[in-house]
């Protein structure tokens, strides 16, 4: 698999990494088999998938528990992130929301960021965290992002963090960031239908040399191509109210991809990998943040770590997936 250097650090991963918020299970995604989703990280690991990706909030804890079970004997192969500023210990903190019977508050202070990391370590069995991103900003007041970086700083000289992200920031939270310490990667949402983060964040990122992790690039299993019109989607479940899940919306989708079965052929790959691909050769600076559970989805995902598309048919790509924006915005 092809690889590329994360932010400034020394650190270097494939561009695919394993997402494992579905790993959590809950009511966003549903029950799971915790032997299978160890089984899938191993896998994910022997293809060159070295990044694992899970945050406290994915199961609250179930998670981090299972994926530190599937590293707990190979830990040094894989780079492991996880976050911090989503908690539900106690109601300090602001933005709340409730899931699976649980309160959960944004809280970025130094206090809170610090449990969280001792939380994570404990149920990742681990002794140090690679990547350590902040979860969420605080919309209205919370910890100044100075409190959050010098807390953040002091880990990394501990040895408890190798590497400073952030997730879900803005041009101007990342402005703030750098001014306190170095930030060598961020995690936003991005696909070729939800492309936001092209008019501002992608560029600021290739300007500093700051890594972006991509999640959601299958919007969440519709790019695939196995999601039809009937598909019933659970009361509750993450696809509930998705803008591009809504029945017009996900006929435009699915409409544009059965006009690529000529790649899939082309390619010798199915329809994930052709979007995957896509999505990676958009900017050097990105990786892509795939998320699977059972062996099949990694093993698919994985062969788009070495499928290079020429470039007409990249920008075909691209001009289909403009025309269903414009006519979804329509």
């Amino acid at each position: 698999m092809k690889t590329r250097k994360i932010g400034q650090s020394d650190l270097e991963a494939g561009i695919l990494s394993l997402g494992a918020w579905a790993i959590g299970g809950g009511s966003w995604w549903g029950e799971n088999d915790d032997e299978l989703s160890i089984k899938t990280i191993h896998s994910a690991l022997d293809k060159g998938l070295t990044w694992i990706d899970t945050a406290p909030v994915y199961g609250f804890g179930h998670s981090e528990e299972v994926v530190g079970k599937a590293l707990k004997d190979r830990r040094s192969r894989a780079i492991l992130s996880t976050k911090c500023g989503l908690q539900w210990r106690n109601q300090q903190g602001s933005d709340s929301f409730s899931r699976d019977g649980h309160e959960v508050y944004r809280n970025l202070s130094a206090q809170s960021i610090r449990q969280d990391l001792e939380d994570s370590l404990r149920r990742l069995q681990t002794d140090y965290i690679d990547i350590y991103y902040t979860h969420w900003q605080a919309r209205k007041g919370g910890a100044s992002i100075e409190e959050t970086m010098t807390e953040l700083l002091k880990m990394k000289q501990e040895g408890k963090i190798r590497v400073i992200g952030a997730s879900n920031v803005n041009t101007a939270h990342l402005d703030e960031y750098l001014k306190y310490g170095r930030l060598d990667v961020i995690q936003e949402k991005f696909s070729m239908v939800d492309r936001r983060i092209e008019s501002e964040l992608l560029p600021y990122c290739e300007e500093h040399q700051i890594t972006l992790q991509t999640y959601s690039p299958l919007e969440q299993g519709l790019l695939t191509g196995k999601i039809r019109m009937d598909y019933v989607i659970p009361a509750g479940s993450v696809h509930e109210n998705k803008f591009w899940w809504i029945a017009e919306n996900r006929k435009l989708v699915i409409d544009m991809l059965n006009g690529w079965s000529d790649l899939t052929e082309k390619y010798g790959c199915a329809m994930g990998n052709l979007v995957i691909a896509w999505t990676a050769a958009r900017s050097e600076q990105i990786n892509v943040l795939g998320g699977a559970r059972k062996l099949e989805q990694v093993e698919e995902n994985a062969k788009a770590g070495d499928l290079i598309l020429d470039k007409a048919d990249l920008d075909r790509m691209t001009r289909d997936a403009d025309a269903i924006i414009t006519t979804s915005q329509s």
